[in-house]
């Protein structure tokens, strides 16, 4: 498979040298003409850059951008007290197209997309390399853009966005810019919080079924974006592009919405009837996970008050049952286990044996419980995985408690 290096050669550029040259328009549909924007002076020569604006009552689907709410549980989540104190215009949200999907020291980020707040507007810009040439004018036209900004966001940009510009800022011999800036990436939080929600977790969907939004047709699949920045590179001919900064505006204006969303579901979520029980789970899980287990109870109580799959509601009364026993809710954790008992779970009944054994001192209930785990795990249609998992536990404690039984009896 040609690499990076090949496919460049192939077009007359010669890959990280400084006598690089660029290739030459080869038709009139130049980038100017089809994304206008404009030229922004540099020490290294001449940015394009492609400026949006959105005042402060615009909306992405059905969210807003602006109105962020404080971020204390994203802080604790990211790890990082300075989110607890940032203010809405020194967050930076940032979205690249690249010249390949894997990452590397050969990839170029071609089309860097970024916004920032300034008062309750948003200003989304976007830098574009026209040939590799121009990435060191590029990459100080976009330094300059997020100087006021102390933290980044993007959507798994910890693994391939900023990591992609730190090389990038590197191979110039530069310091990155983004060395010192905190960052919260949403992809775990997305799929922590959305996990039973939808089958992927990728930005789209989550666009579509968080944020309710829907992209025209004029967008294009991220695989494919790498392979018109190369069919521009040989023609010069950019009308395929128009696309791609599309696609990179309707990224970064996601994220900026998701961002508020959930700043505002963390912090108060105050319209409940519009959640859905899943997403009472999540945020349970979230909670959890912090180590907050009140809040991580009362929503997973308020979950399943709603309608859930029946393989997830049983999973977070598992859950739910759990933190009640830590809590040493014993009369509530007994009763969540009961109703999982009745569906089978052996968990349950290992937990009620364990509970009568040593809270309650009652082998008898404990030796019950036991009993009827083997009689599951033995039955027809029972796996062999389940029955391999418990099946040790179960007859090493059926034979502890009968010979803790026989020997109360000769008391």
């Amino acid at each position: 498979m040609p690499t990076l290096s090949d496919k460049l050669k192939s077009l007359g550029v010669k890959v990280g040298a400084k006598d690089i040259q660029s290739s030459r328009p080869k038709d009139d549909h130049s980038i100017e003409t089809v994304v206008p924007g404009r030229y922004l002076t540099t020490p290294a020569g001449e940015a394009y850059v492609v400026e949006s604006l959105y005042v402060s009552d615009y909306r992405h689907g059905e969210l807003k951008l602006h109105g962020l709410a404080p971020l204390d549980v994203v802080a604790e989540w990211v790890g990082d007290n300075n989110i607890r104190q940032i203010h809405s215009d020194e967050l930076l949200y940032l979205d690249i197209e690249t010249t390949g999907l894997s990452g590397g020291t050969g990839t170029y980020a071609f089309l860097i997309g970024v916004g920032r707040f300034i008062g309750e507007d948003f200003h989304l810009s976007q830098f574009f390399m026209r040939d590799p040439l121009q990435e060191p004018a590029q990459l100080l036209a976009l330094e300059e853009f997020i100087s006021p900004c102390n933290t980044v966001v993007t959507y798994n940009g910890k693994a391939f966005d900023v990591p992609i510009l730190t090389t990038r800022y590197i191979t110039q011999g530069w310091t990155s810019p983004f060395s010192n800036l905190s960052h919260i990436d949403l992809l775990p939080l997305s799929r922590k919080l959305w996990r039973e929600r939808m089958p992927s977790r990728t930005l789209g969907n989550v666009e579509t079924f968080i944020l309710g939004a829907r992209r025209t047709e004029e967008d294009v699949p991220g695989w494919m974006i790498p392979e018109l920045f190369f069919d521009y590179l040989r023609s010069g001919d950019a009308r395929p592009l128009k696309s791609v900064f599309y696609h990179n505006v309707m990224d970064v204006l996601a994220i900026t919405a998701l961002l508020n969303h959930i700043s505002h579901l963390l912090f108060d979520p105050i319209d409940t009837a519009q959640l859905q029980g899943v997403d009472f789970i999540g945020m349970g899980r979230l909670y959890e996970d912090l180590g907050y287990t009140e809040q991580a109870e009362e929503y997973y109580h308020k979950s399943l008050d709603r309608e859930l799959p029946e393989q997830v509601q049983w999973e977070t009364v598992k859950r739910l049952s759990y933190i009640k026993k830590r809590r040493g809710d014993y009369s509530g954790a007994i009763t969540l286990w009961e109703q999982a008992a009745g569906k089978t779970y052996i968990y349950a009944h290992v937990e009620l044996a364990k509970y009568y054994e040593h809270q309650a001192r009652n082998v008898e209930n404990a030796l019950i419980w036991t009993y009827r785990a083997l009689e599951i795990i033995n039955s027809p249609g029972i796996s062999l995985s389940i029955r391999l998992e418990w099946k040790y536990d179960l007859e090493h404690r059926l034979e502890r408690l009968v010979n803790k039984q026989a020997l109360m009896s000769r008391r």
